[in-house]
C-alpha cells in the first residue's frame, strides 16, 4: 500500500467511526458542536451515507484509486470553509467547526504524500531518461 493510499486508508477508519456515531448514538456528538439533540431520522440517514462514503475511501485505499486521492483532498478542505458559511448565516454554532480539524489534517497529509510521490516520480523518469 503506497503511502497515500494509508492515509485514506486511515481517513476512511475516522469517517467510518463518525458514521457509526451517528447513526448509532447521534445525540453524543451533537451537543459537543453546538447542534441540539435529534429526534428525527435526518441525523441516522447522515450517519448511514457518512458510513457508505468510508467504505468508498476504504476500497479507493485498497485498490490505489489515485482519482479519488487526489479528488479527496480539496473536497475534505472544503468542509470548514462550508462549516463556517454556515455559521455566519447563523445556521449553527462556531462549534460545528469542531468537527473539521481531522479532516484538515488527513487532506494535508494525503496532499503530502501525493507531492512526495509525483516528486519521487518525476526523479525515476529523469534517472531513466538520462
Amino acid at each position: 500500500m503506497t503511502a497515500t493510499a494509508r492515509s485514506i486508508f486511515v481517513y476512511s477508519i475516522y469517517v467510518l467511526g463518525l458514521g457509526a456515531t451517528l447513526l448509532l448514538v447521534p445525540n453524543l456528538p451533537l451537543p459537543i458542536v453546538g447542534l441540539p439533540a435529534a429526534s428525527e431520522v435526518w441525523i441516522r440517514v447522515l450517519g448511514m451515507t457518512v458510513i457508505f462514503l468510508g467504505i468508498l475511501y476504504f476500497e479507493s485505499a485498497r485498490h490505489e484509486y489515485r482519482g479519488i486521492f487526489v479528488a479527496s483532498v480539496p473536497i475534505r478542505l472544503a468542509v470548514p470553509v462550508f462549516f463556517s458559511a454556515f455559521a455566519i448565516a447563523g445556521f449553527t454554532s462556531w462549534n460545528i467547526l469542531l468537527l473539521t480539524p481531522l479532516d484538515v489534517l488527513f487532506a494535508i497529509w494525503t496532499w503530502s504524500t501525493l507531492r512526495s510521490s509525483t516528486s519521487m516520480a518525476r526523479v525515476g523518469a529523469a534517472s531513466t531518461a538520462g
